[in-house]
């Protein structure tokens, strides 16, 4: 479930429009924050039949919809709620059921005049968004990224916007990059598990947990820069065969080889293309393109030492020495990532 992203255009004629790029059959089936994926929803047959309908029949819904999907949807100058019309509907044609159709709604409003500043909120069970906030002519765009029912801090639109600072940029991309790991990035997490079970010593665990970030940053980058691009398709069937790897090497394995530093590496460069998918989604400041990207990693990377930290405290730290630790937790808990794996590598190849 990705977040919506949101684009307002503050215009001279105290008017604006807003695009949100959204999963609409999402909102339409009542699938919330909660799930990360959208067949774990009670209501996954309801989204999936909203998936086959074509444009024309999706865009009726929508109309049908039209009032509660504005209820969700607060945009609110100088504490005033404005009460904007969707103009337009783009609904791409059905494509592969497996990944999220992307619509984009247009809205358009009037601002009440001598109006000095905007809040931006959407609704908690519509999930998280990503709002960028401009004025027409103007090449500044200022930007929030916001869990589900979060509030944005006010943009002041009563002057020109002004350059966030390089530290308020890192801060908010660090964030982003942390919450793709913990709490969303599931696929991420039991792939970072699964270097942690093996060897729990935190040399061989360092080494591994760099090898993979240089990877995926550097892909994450190239990717970003246009310079390479493999379809969702293909990327994310063999991030799940990525997790499938590791823990049946696991349960292969007695004690960590050499090679695994690479076999990690080589996953990580998939990984990154995964990341890149998010982050395209939700845009980088190209004044800050590269401070974005490395706070993104930063993120990234607390995250996987979040994991790896919760684990060992959990488990390494008490069982590690034992003698059954390999035969109770290494070989069950590798074989359960592995079963894992293998369904969402099904899933994302078949579906």
């Amino acid at each position: 479930m990705r977040p919506a992203i949101v684009t307002i255009t503050i215009h001279s004629d105290q008017t604006y429009d807003a695009t949100i790029a959204l999963n609409v059959e999402a909102i339409l089936a009542d699938i919330g924050p909660l799930h990360e994926d959208t067949n774990d929803s009670p209501n996954a047959a309801t989204y999936n039949e909203l998936r086959k309908l074509p444009p024309a029949e999706l865009r009726t819904r929508i109309d049908a919809f039209g009032v509660a999907l504005l209820n969700g949807i607060n945009i609110i100058f100088d504490g005033e709620r404005s009460q904007p019309d969707i103009v337009a509907a783009d609904v791409p044609d059905v494509g592969d059921a497996a990944f999220q159709r992307i619509t984009r709604i247009r809205l358009a409003g009037r601002i009440p005049r001598n109006t000095q500043q905007m809040v931006w909120s959407y609704a908690a069970n519509f999930g998280s968004s990503a709002v960028r906030v401009g004025r027409a002519g103007e090449p500044i765009i200022q930007s929030a990224f916001l869990g589900p029912g979060e509030v944005s801090e006010p943009f002041p639109i009563g002057k020109p916007l002004e350059l966030r600072s390089t530290g308020q940029i890192a801060a908010d991309y660090v964030g982003i990059g942390y919450t793709h790991i913990v709490p969303k990035g599931l696929d991420h997490i039991l792939f970072v598990l699964g270097i942690f079970l093996l060897s729990v010593a935190w040399r061989p665990l360092l080494y591994q947990v760099t090898a993979f970030t240089i990877a995926h940053t550097i892909t994450l980058g190239l990717s970003l820069y246009g310079i390479i691009s493999l379809p969702a398709g293909i990327v994310e069937p063999l991030i799940a065969a990525s997790i499938v790897y590791v823990g049946i090497e696991n349960i292969l394995t007695p004690q960590l080889k050499p090679w695994r530093v690479f076999i990690v590496f080589g996953f990580g460069l998939l990984h990154g293309m995964g990341f890149a998918g998010v982050l395209t989604e939700i845009g980088l400041p190209q004044d800050e393109f590269l401070n974005a990207l490395i706070s993104f990693n930063i993120g990234v990377e607390l995250g996987q030492l979040t994991v790896i930290g919760a684990a060992y405290l959990i488990i390494g730290h008490w069982f590690r020495n034992r003698p059954w630790y390999r035969q109770a937790v290494i070989i069950p808990g590798s074989a359960a990532i592995a079963l894992i794996g293998a369904y969402w590598t099904i899933e994302r190849i078949l579906l």
